[in-house]
């Protein structure tokens, strides 16, 4: 048996307290991830130790919603890795036109960034009349976010380069209005987006769908609790279905490994294997 250091030890009880006393459930996400986000924590409060920070979250809520804030995933950018986005154009699309009416889900969606670039490919490709995306984060404050699609000019700079790269058709500043140093996604992007809060880890199917994008957000769960969502996923979509997962996850080791076939293995995009009806 691997003898583990204090901290490690510490961490458990933080997370079972935040779990009792506000419903959130990080016990089975990566332990390197959530004690990075820990210890950048207890450095930034000068905080001493983690029973310290326990006691916070415990008696202090606007702490405990800044630590929430910090263990949840917020990485993202528009047309995040273009090659991703091509291969939709090319491989995936076809596939959605076969559809009269399209959902999809984008689980994790954080501040809205790739939702917003979901929205302009089906534009483009003259889809989107015919689409709902649902766009779901279990952080209220990055969804608020998402919601209100402003971002920064300086972001938009890098973005517009990632939209070039990505097979576009038009030219990026179609899509926004600029104000001041902001600039603000064009209201008919998010006529068909229906945001709300979903909490991959504890929350349950919510609707049927065409298509799931869930990219670069299971690498920081346990095997466990990836193979939990795995089946959410697997439950949610229609017999056909896509699976857009991240450049660094894999279907592999999972449960759920032989569901699918593979539509493009550097993207990792899969389609549902259809269910025999005994």
């Amino acid at each position: 048996m691997i003898a583990k250091n204090t901290n490690e030890i510490e961490i458990s009880p933080l997370l079972e307290a935040i779990f009792q006393k506000y419903g959130y459930d990080f016990r089975q996400y990566s332990e390197a991830h959530i004690r990075r986000r820990i210890m950048n924590r207890m450095l930034l409060s000068g905080m001493k130790n983690i029973p310290e920070i326990q006691f916070r979250v415990l008696h202090d809520e606007l702490f405990a919603s800044q630590l929430l804030l910090d263990l949840s995933i917020t990485v993202t950018e528009m047309f995040r890795d273009p090659d991703f986005y091509r291969a939709l154009r090319e491989k995936v699309i076809p596939l959605l036109k076969t559809y009269s009416f399209i959902k999809i889900w984008h689980a994790g969606c954080s501040t809205g960034e790739e939702v917003y670039s979901m929205a302009i490919v089906l534009e483009e490709e003259g889809l989107y009349e015919r689409v709902t995306i649902y766009a779901t984060d279990f952080n209220q404050q990055a969804l608020n976010r998402a919601k209100e699609g402003v971002y920064s000019n300086e972001a938009i700079k890098e973005y517009t380069a990632n939209y070039q790269m990505s097979g576009a058709k038009e030219s990026f500043s179609d899509y926004y209005t600029s104000s001041y140093n902001m600039v603000i996604m064009k209201q008919s992007l998010k006529k068909n987006i229906v945001w709300g809060n979903h909490n991959l880890v504890t929350d349950s199917v919510f609707a049927e769908v065409n298509m799931i994008l869930c990219r670069n957000v299971l690498i920081y769960f346990n095997r466990e609790l990836q193979n939990k969502v795995h089946k959410l996923f697997f439950d949610s979509l229609v017999n056909g279905g896509i699976l857009c997962l991240g450049a660094k996850e894999s279907l592999r080791f999972s449960n759920f490994s032989d569901s699918y076939t593979e539509i493009e293995k550097k993207q990792r995009v899969f389609k549902k294997k259809y269910e025999t009806i005994h």
